[in-house]
């Protein structure tokens, strides 16, 4: 088979096939009848190979493309990958407002400074510490932290003193709250006055005769301050029974909410009835509760005494040991 040799673009094709080959010449079979070869001799191709396939030279194509040719690039364009970029990572605030924080922080810690001083001299003049109040957090009136202050071992008996303690308050509370019902269906303003200052006495001071002896005790070990607790803790105990039962002694047992003016209550206004009656569940709750921290309490004490006497018992044992031994 003769090849004719045909230099037309840049492919060289063969009979049914185009095979590109930069700057080759054709081989081109003449016995071949493919409209598409006979189209590439003449010079229009109807072949189309995408949107890049062209037929003539680079030459041709400058002069008869109407799109402009792009600026070559300079040497140095690097697509701004050099460019620094200052990202500021804060604002700078108003001078005078700057100023301003600076005098708060300034007055704040003048403050403190005066306040340590304070209590570094009433430690030099009594040997106390004063103590914060954090409790409660919305309105700090005493100091009370358990966690930090109270050994481990006697955390629990103080929670569930300090549980006893808010249920005295509860109880005071609530029963000026029954005994101002009371007053307002016509039983009279006496028992009103009695009951309130039931709760402004009782609330503060059994706070201070009680609880707060019990803490340092458990904080301190201190054994007279044990025995001053035991004591106001049993006139407390007491307090909450004869509250719970309201003997007529003064006023018709009135000024307590107890069992004995619910039940007479009920008589004569069923909602002063209902009143009395939730006081006197709160009462025998309390003296309950406060019933338990007791025999906590002399459960404890017992476990200490048996603590202290095996240390003595084994320290004897070893002195006797090393007696026998010389």
């Amino acid at each position: 088979m003769r090849f004719q040799w045909a230099r037309k673009g840049s492919f060289l094709v063969f009979s049914r096939g185009v095979i590109p080959r930069l700057n080759q010449p054709y081989f081109l079979s003449p016995s071949d009848k493919d409209p598409a070869v006979r189209a590439h001799i003449s010079g229009q191709s109807h072949y189309s190979a995408g949107p890049f396939y062209t037929t003539s030279t680079g030459g041709a194509l400058a002069t008869n493309s109407k799109l402009s040719p792009l600026a070559p690039e300079p040497s140095d364009f690097t697509y701004d990958r050099d460019v620094t970029v200052d990202i500021p990572l804060g604002t700078t605030k108003d001078p005078k407002k700057r100023e301003k924080e600076l005098e708060s922080w300034e007055v704040e810690l003048k403050r403190k400074e005066q306040e340590l001083r304070r209590r570094e001299e009433a430690i030099s003049r009594t040997g106390f510490v004063i103590k914060e109040k954090n409790w409660p957090a919305f309105f700090p009136i005493i100091h009370n932290d358990i966690a930090r202050e109270v050994p481990p071992g006697a955390q629990r008996l103080m929670y569930v003193a300090f549980a006893s303690w808010l249920g005295m308050v509860l109880c005071l509370v609530w029963n000026a709250i029954a005994v101002t019902t009371a007053w307002i269906k016509g039983y009279g303003v006496n028992i009103w006055l009695l009951a309130v200052i039931y709760a402004i006495a009782g609330c503060p001071g059994s706070y201070v005769l009680w609880y707060k002896p019990l803490y340092r005790a458990t904080s301190n070990e201190s054994a007279l301050r044990f025995g001053w607790f035991f004591l106001c803790y049993l006139f407390h105990i007491g307090f909450c029974i004869f509250a719970a039962i309201a003997p007529p002694i003064f006023f018709n047992g009135k000024s307590l909410a107890g069992i004995l003016p619910a039940v007479n209550a009920f008589s004569g206004n069923t909602l002063v009835g209902i009143f009395y009656l939730v006081g006197f569940g709160l009462f025998c709750l309390e003296t309950l509760l406060s019933i338990w921290v007791l025999q906590s309490m002399r459960i404890s004490d017992q476990e200490d005494q048996r603590k202290r006497s095996r240390k003595l018992h084994e320290l004897l044992r070893g002195l006797l040991f090393k007696n026998n031994s010389t």
